[in-house]
């Protein structure tokens, strides 16, 4: 693409004299190839613009800046990098999202589990579809190994290019709140957009709940304001207090889902087992009986708001229910790890006071004596949750075990010594992760619950600067064989 056509797509710009085929758009020197036009990002660790005569040197043939730059190439000059460089990415990508089904999904907790149910229900209506989240993305049955929940705009319309050029018909992606901030998924082109839930979550990012609030409603004001195009839908939580301001701030259809509120989508006469959970549907075409293998209440929340996507995106609702029947979990969320021992040992990404109360609520419903929960913070993330995590871990379980997550650049026992601090009753701190989950594991006996929370699918630890191997499904299981 020649970069005076590129640069149509942003208005004010004055276009350079020269006119050079742009092959390839980068935000990293290192990926600078000839014929890449190369965007200055001012990030929080390094800034762009002292790459920009290197990116020259390996053949950059323009320059997107903040501030003039004294080079021999082409300098397109605008006010915020970041938000060209999405318009550009959608526009050099060929407005690929316009060619496919987007479905978003964004709240704290439940996106990536409502992903996969989504995901389940469309290729059950043999869909070719498309999925980025947590712990990958998928094209068709290709998985791309991935670092952030949403990639920033360059990987994401590069990404959904491949699922148009690959036949895709339906993307469905997690929709992070940093995302929304920082302009990530800016030129995306949703259909249905999903709110989960909100809990307290990142708050040493967005600093309130508020400011939380207001990041997840930027999703649903990106349904558009148009009634005359393709029908757009916002699938609301009518059993969570945000979903009151979302209505107001999104034009689009509103359909709700939830279990206490009077909604379109709705569960009653739940019954929670050890093996699933079944429920009475509430639809627009009547009542159905669900049989579902996830477990626990939130599991079903995740699944009213997945057949309610499906149903507005045309698919008939016997087929819904028959796909949502089959669905099974999610690596790391509720995730059993078993080694033919006599007790239970689960492994769940709980990392939030919401979800470590939703997963031990729902373990309590058929543990038959001790709960063991091993449970740790971040480092370098929202200090208020941590008391938080462990009043909830010591309220909801018998041995709560508190121990290192991803300490990163914070000393390991600062942090423990705030989840101290809304600790009751007995409880145990060992702060070598390993040891925690084995002293937990040798402990246990017929008919305990043992529950690993915090990391779920995460193969790492981050200590420091440093990333080493650390799978807790891996970890438990070499403990089992050990007893």
């Amino acid at each position: 693409m020649k970069l005076h056509t590129l640069l149509k797509s942003i208005p004010l710009i004055n276009l350079p004299d020269n006119n050079p085929e742009i092959t390839s758009i980068v935000n990293n020197h290192r990926q600078v190839k000839p014929g890449s036009l190369f965007i200055c990002i001012t990030g929080h660790v390094f800034d762009g613009h002292a790459f920009a005569k290197e990116a020259v040197d390996k053949g950059a043939v323009a320059i997107l800046s903040e501030r003039i730059l004294d080079l021999d190439i082409p300098v397109i000059v605008v006010k915020d990098t970041t938000r060209a460089m999405a318009i550009l990415a959608d526009s050099f990508y060929g407005n690929p999202t316009q060619k496919l089904h987007l479905i978003g999904i964004t709240g704290t907790n439940g996106k990536t589990t409502t992903s996969h149910l989504i995901e389940t229900i469309f290729r059950e209506y043999k869909k070719v579809t498309g999925l980025i989240g947590t712990i990958y993305m998928k094209i068709g049955d290709r998985t791309i190994e991935t670092k952030n929940t949403t990639p920033d705009s360059l990987v994401l319309q590069s990404v959904f290019h491949d699922m148009v050029n690959e036949k895709v018909d339906t993307a469905i992606m997690e929709v992070s709140s940093h995302a929304l901030v920082q302009g990530r998924v800016n030129g995306c082109d949703y259909d249905v957009a999903i709110f989960t839930n909100l809990t307290q979550d990142h708050l040493d990012y967005h600093h309130t709940m508020e400011e939380y609030r207001l990041a997840k409603s930027l999703l649903f004001s990106k349904l558009g304001n148009s009634y005359n195009k393709n029908k757009k839908f916002a699938i609301l939580n009518a059993d969570d207090e945000a979903t009151k301001k979302f209505v107001v701030e999104t034009s689009a259809h509103i359909v709700t889902y939830g279990i206490d509120s009077p909604s379109d989508f709705m569960a009653s006469d739940i019954i929670l087992e050890n093996s699933g959970t079944r429920f009475t549907l509430h639809t627009p075409e009547g009542k159905k009986d669900i049989s579902l293998r996830l477990m626990g209440k939130f599991n079903i929340y995740n699944a009213l708001a997945s057949i309610a996507a499906a149903y507005v995106s045309d698919i008939p609702l016997e087929l819904i229910i028959q796909a949502i029947e089959k669905a099974t979990g999610v690596p790391g969320r509720f995730e059993s790890v078993n080694g033919g021992q006599d007790f239970s040992v689960i492994v769940d990404y709980a990392h939030t006071p919401d979800s470590l109360e939703n997963v031990l609520k729902t373990i309590q419903q058929f543990a038959k004596k001790r709960i063991f929960s091993i449970v740790g913070c971040g480092g370098d993330r929202d200090p208020s949750k941590r008391p938080l995590m462990a009043g909830i871990a010591c309220k909801y379980s018998t041995d709560p075990i508190f121990t290192s997550d991803n300490p990163r650049s914070e000393d390991p026992m600062s942090i423990l010594e705030d989840m101290e601090k809304g600790a009751l009753g007995k409880y145990q701190i060992i702060p070598d992760r390993k040891l925690a989950i084995n002293t937990a594991i040798q402990s246990a006996s017929d008919g305990d619950v043992v529950l690993i929370a915090g990391k779920g699918h995460e193969t790492y630890q981050i200590i420091g600067d440093e990333v080493f191997d650390f799978d807790d499904r891996l970890v438990a299981l070499m403990a089992i064989k050990e007893r």
